[in-house]
């Protein structure tokens, strides 16, 4: 059985207590104000059953637990409520009057002397009044019990959903992830295939490359964020797989600020992009053609660009784009809108430019 939250609570135990003595002394206050009793008796008198009475509304907690608040009726809420107040107050009153019958024997067995002035007169009206005001401080503390375990079914859904969401967020990323290593492997693969007939040392170097460059992405996929300068290297494992085949056909050109360097960005974020540049662009140009990548931080945005050439005879559509929109979902899961990636097409260059929001890590 779950333990009642305040009065379990090392912590919190103090505080409540606390409270109830300062409700004892109010009530002390009221019998003296209204010529029910002295400063000492009144206190001697109010201040342990207001303690008696912060116990007994301590179990309000599990009379809200016994209703759950998504099958409660009016009727029967109501019926529950009121019967535990009333028998709450009634317990109260009982415990009063024992507490005040035995509040002179207390003194004389701790050894003090007594005339008798320690016990107050509790008279039929003052019974009746502390059976109306235990009553109605309980249901108070039902109706309070009530709010904070609302208020704590509501904190624990949206943990809940914020777990969901983080949970969702991965399965995502993990399902993008699995398509794009495959895609990257399957081209290099028959890439190697088709060297091996033409000329076995460059597919033998392009396999020791292609083992490298897994290597390292193994490595690197296991990380939420890399540097950018970690990604232009894992690029560079993979431009020198194709340059095996392409040769001097092939060239890239990167200027990358130092500021841009060091931010942070999801792994095999650009490496998609210059496979794209090859697949596309510079394979299918009788003269090669070179790779531009530009990378540059502004006011807190790191904004990266590359390009490629086309051959302007080329049938437009060709690929599915399957690379860029796994991007364009890859961040839209883990930046929502504050990422942006956009490609455009001419006559003859391709071109996709990145912007993301720097990370805390960066700016440091």
């Amino acid at each position: 059985m779950p333990m009642q939250p305040v009065t379990s609570r090392v912590r919190s135990l103090p505080a409540y207590l606390g409270a109830w003595l300062l409700a004892g002394a109010v009530l002390a206050a009221a019998l003296v104000r209204f010529e029910q009793a002295s400063w000492l008796p009144a206190l001697w008198f109010s201040l342990p059953v207001g303690l008696m009475f912060g116990f007994i509304a301590a179990s309000a907690y599990y009379v809200c637990r016994s209703l759950p608040l998504h099958q409660r009726q009016a009727l029967r809420t109501a019926a529950v409520f009121g019967s535990a107040s009333l028998l709450s107050g009634l317990l109260w009153t009982l415990l009063c009057h024992a507490w005040n019958q035995a509040a002179e024997s207390v003194l004389v067995l701790a050894g003090f002397d007594s005339d008798g002035g320690q016990r107050m007169v509790i008279s039929p009206e003052l019974t009746t009044l502390l059976v109306l005001l235990g009553s109605a401080l309980y249901l108070i503390s039902l109706l309070i019990h009530d709010v904070l375990m609302a208020l704590d079914k509501l904190r624990f859904a949206q943990t809940r959903e914020a777990e969901s969401r983080v949970q969702a967020r991965d399965a995502e990323l993990q399902v993008l992830r699995t398509q794009i290593d495959p895609h990257f492997l399957f081209n290099s693969l028959n890439s190697i295939s088709a060297l091996t007939s033409v000329d076995a040392a460059a597919a033998r170097s392009m396999t020791l490359e292609l083992a490298e460059f897994f290597r390292k992405t193994l490595a690197l996929s296991a990380r939420e964020r890399i540097p950018l300068a970690e990604e232009i290297a894992l690029c560079g494992h993979f431009l020198a797989i194709e340059k095996v085949r392409f040769g001097a056909s092939l060239s890239i050109d990167m200027q990358v600020s130092e500021s841009a360097q060091a931010a942070l960005i999801p792994p095999m974020l650009l490496q998609p992009c210059i496979e794209n540049a090859v697949k596309h662009g510079v394979r299918h140009l009788e003269g090669g053609g070179t790779i531009s990548l530009r990378a540059t931080t502004r006011e807190h945005w790191l904004h990266v660009c590359i390009e490629n050439p086309l051959d302007p005879d080329a049938p437009v559509g060709v690929g599915t784009g399957t690379g860029l929109r796994n991007i364009e979902r890859r961040l839209a899961t883990l930046y929502g809108d504050r990422a942006r990636v956009n490609w455009t097409r001419s006559a003859d260059r391709f071109s996709v430019d990145i912007a993301l929001p720097l990370d805390a890590e960066s700016l440091a």
